[in-house]
């Protein structure tokens, strides 16, 4: 049965969008890409530098610690979606400058501080700047030269994989010969400068749909993410036969109804859960979830795999900064392979590239099965990794971007943003407690001096993560590619 047709634009958003267009240059439109993307790639890094010293953190402070990412996380969760639609709403500029805004402020705050209670608040006000990339997507389709936007979008897409991969090893090079409130200072270094760059050189997108604030959808939305979430971190902590994990999952359960009911209700809501229930924005949404997975399981058993002492039969022994640089040449490929990524899109199609890039990335966890004697052999297979993420991230956005109407088009691509999320979340879960289930211990003299996981134990979250990619490829495949696709979206919402 056919959905009734939305409009494709806010009303004299066509006129607009060729005005902005045509008064930017190829010098003026490099300046704006170098800027949004800077801020996109100092966003990144924020989110993956922790992790090399948590350990560090965790001997000075305990336990409280784990909420310097759990506090980060759960901000970006609930804050992501809802700047979305802001920008859709007052400026995508504008509220791309607020999540700039909001790392060079938490930066701040987290490079000043040696109080767990402020790094927290720090990181907490750091996780309002997951919303710069799909912020940033969203104005570059609508204020480039429409043969640059392909290019441009997949770029951006793709310093999601690009700034984590660089953040490993500035990490550990950080963690062997600095204090780690160093790692801060750079990020608000380089937050101000994008911050400056942006306010500057980038306008602001003339398609604004103008509107009120819709508060109860925020609010429910807030709480269902935060209930769903919470568990899903800390659920390894408390144990997931817990009373409290499973009353959280029920609580964000209820939530989400009651959240679909009231949003069904509004003629212009936070969520627009008709646009959702199209097939292409939910097979590429259920897409970005295993694709968030295979990614960010990536980081945590590469680096990690690589530091395990050679007594563990397959670790290398190598320091925090060698396990970071087995992930810099995946993060190279991204980069590189962001352009040929967008002329994959336009010679094959948005879902058919998404599904290679899926392919590419199972090839790339069956090498991390099956090779595991080298330190190269490591490398190679975190590589293919890094190929199929960059070709299937730059694919999301256009997939996203074809079927919805331009004044969406910043909720849609946060929206996207939270399903990736949701994948890296559920990687945490899952590949902790797989990573958990089988160790090796080191004794000495009778004493157990170490434990860490057993081989079996990561070919097992590797195995997870190639049917994940297996399962993305299928689930996009589905989509039909359409013929014309302009790089705004147009959507065509009937018999979707």
């Amino acid at each position: 049965m056919s959905e009734p047709t939305a409009p494709t634009t806010a009303p004299g958003a066509e006129a607009a969008d060729a005005d902005s267009r045509s008064h930017t240059s190829a010098s003026r439109a490099n300046l704006e890409l170098l800027f949004v993307g800077l801020g996109a790639l100092v966003v990144s890094l924020s989110q993956s530098v922790l992790v090399p010293v948590l350990a560090e953190l965790q001997s000075e402070y305990g336990e409280s610690a784990n909420w310097l990412l759990t506090s980060t996380l759960l901000v970006a969760a609930v804050t992501v979606p809802i700047m979305g639609r802001l920008g859709d709403m007052f400026g995508k500029r504008r509220m791309l400058l607020v999540a700039i805004g909001a790392l060079t402020v938490g930066s701040l705050i987290t490079a000043l501080s040696d109080s767990i209670t402020w790094l927290i608040v720090g990181r907490a006000i750091q996780g309002a700047s997951s919303a710069a990339i799909p912020l940033g997507i969203s104005l570059l389709a609508t204020l480039l030269p429409r043969e640059r936007v392909g290019s441009a979008v997949a770029l951006i897409s793709a310093m999601l994989g690009v700034g984590g991969a660089l953040g490993l090893p500035l990490a550990g090079l950080v963690a062997q010969n600095a204090d780690w409130h160093t790692l801060f200072w750079i990020n608000a270094a380089i937050g101000a400068a994008a911050f400056v760059g942006i306010l500057a050189i980038v306008p602001e997108s003339k398609s604004r749909t103008g509107g009120r604030v819709d508060f109860i959808g925020a609010v429910l939305l807030s709480g269902a993410l935060v209930c769903l979430i919470l568990p899903l971190e800390q659920g390894h902590d408390w144990g997931w036969s817990s009373g409290r994990v499973w009353l959280l999952f029920a609580a964000a359960a209820v939530l989400f109804v009651v959240l679909a009911l009231a949003e069904l209700r509004r003629d212009d809501p936070l969520v627009d859960l008709r646009a959702l229930k199209r097939r292409p924005i939910v097979m590429t949404n259920l897409a970005s979830i295993c694709f968030g997975f295979a990614l960010f399981a990536s980081f945590i058993g590469t680096a990690t795999f690589v530091e395990a002492g050679t007594w563990t039969g397959y670790g290398f022994g190598s320091s925090l900064f060698v396990g970071g640089l087995t992930m810099l040449p995946s993060g190279v490929a991204m980069l590189l392979l962001s352009p040929v990524a967008a002329r994959i899109i336009a010679l094959r199609g948005a879902p058919q590239t998404l599904a290679l890039g899926a392919a590419i990335v199972a090839v790339s966890w069956i090498l991390r099965i099956t090779l595991t004697g080298s330190l190269w052999e490591v490398i190679l297979g975190a590589t293919v990794s890094g190929i199929g993420v960059g070709i299937g991230y730059a694919a999301m956005p256009a997939l996203i971007n074809a079927h919805t109407p331009p004044h969406e088009i910043a909720a849609a691509n946060g929206l996207n943003t939270l399903f990736r999320s949701l994948g890296s979340t559920l990687a945490t879960a899952i590949g902790t407690s797989i990573l958990a289930s089988s160790l090796v211990y080191r004794v000495v003299d009778g004493q157990v001096v170490d434990a860490t996981s057993s081989l079996s134990a990561y070919r097992w979250l590797f195995a997870v993560c190639a049917v994940a990619s297996v399962l993305a490829a299928l689930l996009v495949l589905t989509v039909p590619h359409r013929k014309d696709p302009t790089p705004t979206g147009e959507p065509e919402l009937a018999n979707t």
